[in-house]
C-alpha cells in the first residue's frame, strides 16, 4: 500500500493506493448447552421368592426376595430388607392359616405370594385340682407395670446385628421340661397364658450361651415377678432372645455378644418351682419356638 500527498486547488490530498488485505472473517461463535440424559428406567423386579425355614405356627423363614425389590410388606406390614435382598419373617403359635408377602418394585411392579401357615396341636394339661399360682393382687398391681414398661422400652430401638443370619445354638443342654406353646387348665376351668419359650432343666449355676450373635438390650436390675432375672438379646431384624430365671447376669446393656458367649448362669428367680431355663424367641411381637428354630436338642457332651 503507498501513500502520496498531492495538492489540489491548494489543498493538500492524501492518497492511498495499492490492495487492502481483508481480514478473515471470524468463526461463528458456538454457546454448548448442557444436554442431560435420559433417566435410567426404573428397574423391574426380576425373579421370584425364595425361602427357608418352617411354614407352621411358631415357624421362622429366611428369605430372598426378588431383584429389584425397594420395599416388602407381610400382610400390609413392611418388613425391612438387608441390602442382599434377604429378610426374616416369623409366625405366631396362634397365627391365622394363610398371610400374604409382596415385594414391590422402584416403577410400582410387584410380586406377591399367599403363605399357608400349617397349624399344630399343643399341649395342653388340665389340672382341676390345682389353683393358679397366687399372686397378692396389690404387689402385681403396683409393681408389674414398671416391669413391662422397662421390656417394652428395650425393644422399642432395634439393634444393629447380623446374629438372625446364623444357624441358631441351644443356650443349654439338658431336658425339656416344658413345651412351646403348652398350656394349662386349672380348677374351675381357669385357663394359664400359653407357655412362650422352652424350659430347659438344669440345674442352678449352669452356664448360658449367646445362642447367636447380638446386641444386649436389657439387664433387669432386680428380679421381676414373673420372669426373675431377666436378659433380652436382640440378634437384628427385630429377633429376640430372652433368658428368665437367672441367677447370675455377665453382661450389661448395649454389649455386643458373639455366638456361643457365656453371657449368663441358670437360676430359680421369678416365679418358678424349681431351676431351670427358661428361652424364647419373638418376632415382632410373635412368640417363636425355639424348638424349630435351633433344632432338636443335642445329646449332652
Amino acid at each position: 500500500m503507498k501513500r502520496t500527498r498531492r495538492w489540489v486547488a491548494g489543498v493538500a490530498v492524501l492518497i492511498v493506493t495499492g490492495s487492502c488485505v481483508e481480514r478473515e472473517p471470524r468463526p461463528p461463535v458456538v454457546m454448548a448447552v448442557p444436554v442431560r440424559p435420559a433417566p435410567d428406567p426404573p428397574p423391574v423386579l426380576r425373579g421370584d421368592f425364595v425361602f427357608k425355614g418352617s411354614f407352621m405356627q411358631g415357624g421362622l423363614v429366611i428369605g430372598t426376595a426378588p431383584s429389584g425389590t425397594t420395599a416388602l410388606m407381610l400382610d400390609g406390614a413392611p418388613i425391612p430388607v438387608a441390602p442382599d435382598g434377604t429378610f426374616l419373617i416369623a409366625f405366631d403359635r396362634d397365627a391365622p392359616p394363610g398371610a400374604m408377602i409382596e415385594a414391590i418394585g422402584a416403577g410400582g411392579g410387584t410380586v406377591s405370594r399367599t403363605l399357608t401357615i400349617a397349624p399344630r396341636a399343643w399341649a395342653v394339661s388340665r389340672l382341676a385340682s390345682l389353683p393358679k399360682y397366687p399372686v397378692s393382687p396389690p404387689d402385681f398391681a403396683r409393681i408389674r407395670p414398671g416391669e413391662i414398661a422397662a421390656i417394652n422400652a428395650a425393644r422399642a430401638t432395634p439393634a444393629d446385628a447380623t446374629g438372625w443370619r446364623q444357624s441358631f445354638l441351644w443356650p443349654a443342654t439338658g431336658r425339656i421340661s416344658t413345651l412351646f406353646g403348652s398350656q394349662r387348665i386349672y380348677a374351675n376351668g381357669a385357663a394359664g397364658a400359653y407357655h412362650s419359650g422352652i424350659d430347659i432343666a438344669v440345674p442352678q449355676g449352669t452356664p448360658v450361651l449367646a445362642p447367636a450373635d447380638g446386641v444386649v438390650t436389657l439387664v433387669s436390675d432386680h428380679a421381676f415377678l414373673l420372669e426373675g432375672n431377666l436378659l433380652l438379646v436382640d440378634h437384628g431384624m427385630r429377633l429376640e432372645s430372652a433368658f428368665m430365671h437367672l441367677s447370675q447376669i455377665l453382661v450389661t446393656p448395649g454389649t455386643r455378644v458373639r455366638r456361643g458367649q457365656v453371657i449368663a448362669y441358670s437360676g430359680a428367680t421369678g416365679r418358678v418351682t424349681g431351676a431351670h431355663l427358661h428361652w424364647s424367641l419373638r418376632w415382632r411381637g410373635a412368640k417363636i419356638d425355639p424348638l424349630l428354630v435351633a433344632g432338636p436338642m443335642p445329646a449332652r457332651q
